[in-house]
Order: structure tokens, then sequence, then C-alpha cells
């Protein structure tokens, strides 16, 4: 038996991929803050009810358009629903609009990309033909297009924004792959006989997840955006649900009367937009083997 040299006591032990991309994600404030604020939002859509005292749909015409004080701290809108309380309670929609619509943005984009890239030829070619037409339409023009068929819900919407990213991500996966089955690893399991089943998901799957996950993060600020924008025009979530987008939509009217009313989920939807912005490029960094 060949004996293993002792380590230094003053070497240091050495870090797996995991610590290494932690090590390289807290010394970016941006991102901290980013995951910070990101992690608030999901508590407060978590325990929404604890955190908005009052009925986010509850009327009372009485109070219609009172400014923020002590029993509404962000004012009321027209109708004189409370403002926290919608704004607290629509997180809840916009985290979900968010994740279901990047969900299968990155679950068809990933499929489509990876078969693809894989198969080449005719096949390649005609699938990202199909992406490429997608991608000649503005997003928002197809958005409007997929949510004027389906009809405007908040379910119709996610599946609207979800389409729409396709081709992003198909892309992305397509040319990952490309790379990454001409390489040794891949080359040595198809020599002793592993399937393409068994090579796609068990040696370039692995391989190609980070920079999807890092664009999905991403993915998720532009989704919201979306989602705001076709609320806004009356595409996406209907009265009375607290949606951001809508409560914009719903105070356009009388914002000069109650600035309040547009004001704050305008700065709502900015925030949530901005901290899932700075985390994506937090952990793009740290993802990004040239940063260590």
């Amino acid at each position: 038996m060949i004996a293993t040299a002792p380590r230094a006591l003053d070497e240091p032990a050495p870090r797996g991929f995991a610590q290494d991309v932690w090590r390289r994600f807290r010394a970016n404030p941006a991102a901290l803050l980013g995951a910070a604020i990101i992690a608030l939002l999901f508590l407060t859509a978590a325990f929404a009810p604890l955190v908005a005292h009052q009925d986010p749909l509850a009327q009372n015409l009485a109070l219609g358009s009172s400014a923020p004080s002590g029993q509404h701290l962000l004012g009321t809108d027209k109708l004189g629903r409370d403002l926290f309380a919608r704004i607290v309670f629509g997180a809840r929609i916009s985290i979900r609009i968010g994740f279901v619509a990047v969900g299968i943005a990155i679950t068809a984009g990933t499929l489509i990309g990876t078969v693809a890239g894989y198969a080449g030829g005719a096949l390649d070619a005609a699938l990202m033909g199909l992406m490429d037409v997608m991608l000649a339409f503005p997003s928002i023009i197809l958005a409007i297009g997929i949510t004027t068929v389906l009809g405007p819900s908040v379910t119709n919407l996610m599946i609207a924004i979800g389409v729409v990213y396709v081709p992003q991500y198909a892309r992305l996966a397509r040319s990952s792959v490309l790379q990454v089955k001409e390489m040794e690893f891949v080359e040595a399991a198809r020599a002793v006989g592993a399937r393409s089943v068994r090579l796609i998901g068990r040696h370039i799957l692995p391989n190609i997840l980070a920079p999807l996950l890092v664009q999905a993060t991403l993915g998720i600020a532009t989704a919201e955006l979306e989602a705001a924008g076709l609320s806004y025009l009356g595409l996406g979530a209907r009265p009375p649900a607290p949606e951001w987008g809508a409560m914009l939509n719903d105070a356009r009217d009388y914002w000069l009367n109650a600035p309040w009313a547009l004001i704050f989920p305008g700065l709502a939807i900015t925030v949530t937009v901005l901290a899932f912005n700075l985390f994506g490029d937090g952990l793009r960094d740290a993802l990004d083997p040239k940063m260590k």
C-alpha cells in the first residue's frame, strides 16, 4: 500500500463546487440584497393573512380614494379597498405567474433544444426554424395574440408568457448540447454502448442546467413585467383579483386624485423585478468558472 503524505496543517481543505459557488455569491452585495428581497416576498405571500389584516376584496365606498393613514397604510382605491392588503395578497399571484410561466418555457424549451442539438440534421433545422419564426414576432405582440385567442385570465396569461419565451430556452439548450455532446466523457459513454436516452439524461442534461437555471432566474423578472403589461391592457387577471398590473389599470382613471393607487403597485413591480435581476446576475457570476 502506498502511503499518502499528510496534508500540512496550514493547507486549506479543498472546497466543493457548491461551497465555491456560495463563496462567490455571498461576496456580491447586490446579489445578497436581491436574495433577501425575494425571501421577503415569499414570506409575505406565504403569510399574507398575517401580514395584512384587511380583506383585499372588501369595498367601502365611503372611504374611496383615501390617502395613506394609520388605518390604511397605503391608502385605498376608488372602491375603498385597502391597497396594502391588495399588494400583499397580490404577491401570491405575481409569484405564481412568474414561476409557472418560466416553468412552461424552460420545460418546453429545454426539450426542444436538447432534441434539436442532439439529433442534428433536418430535425434540428426544422425545430430551430420554428423557434426563429416565433422570435420574429415582438414578445408582447405574440403574448397579446395568444391571450386574445385563449381569453383573458391568469391561467391563460401564464400560458401565453410561457409560450412566448420557449425559443430563448430552446436556443440556449441547443447551443449547450452542441458543446457538451462532443466532450470526452460523452464520447466514452457512447463508446461503451450507452443509449441516447441515457446519454441525454445522465451525461448531457446535468451539464447544461446551470446556464438554463440562470436564464430562468432572470426570466422570472421579465415574465413579471410581461404579466403586468398584459394585465394593464386588460388581458390578464380579471377584477376584483388583486394583481399588480390590473391595479395599475384600475388606477389610471383617477391617479391625479389618488396617486398612491398608482405609485405603490408600480413600486411593488419595480422592486420585485429588480430583486430577481440582482439575484440572477449574482448567480450567473457565481456559476461562472472564470470568476474563480
